[in-house]
C-alpha cells in the first residue's frame, strides 16, 4: 500500500509537469487521458469487486496501472522536454 501511495504521488508530479510544460493542446489531451484512465480503472475495480475480488487484489490492479503510467510518463518526459528546449534555443 505504501508503494502505491509513493508511486501515485510521483505520477501526479509527472502529470503536473506535463500539463505545465506541454502547451494548451497537449495539456488538454493529457487531462482527457487522465480522466478516462481513472474512469476505466474504477469500472474495472467495481467489476472485480462484484466478481468477488479481495481488497488486496483491487489494490494490486491499481498498483499495476500506476506503475505502467509512471513508466509511460517518465519515457515521454525525457524526450519531449529535451526536444522542446532545443527548439526554443534555435
Amino acid at each position: 500500500m505504501t508503494r502505491l501511495a509513493v508511486e501515485a504521488s510521483g505520477v501526479i508530479a509527472l502529470r503536473m509537469t506535463k500539463l505545465m510544460l506541454g502547451g494548451k493542446r497537449a495539456a488538454r489531451r493529457a487531462a482527457r487521458l487522465m480522466v478516462s484512465e481513472k474512469i476505466d480503472a474504477a469500472a474495472k475495480a467495481i467489476a472485480s469487486l462484484t466478481e468477488g475480488a479481495s481488497a488486496e487484489q483491487i489494490v494490486n490492479q491499481y498498483q499495476r496501472r500506476v506503475t505502467a503510467n509512471a513508466r509511460r510518463l517518465r519515457k515521454m518526459g525525457t524526450g519531449s522536454a529535451a526536444k522542446k528546449s532545443r527548439r526554443r534555443r534555435k
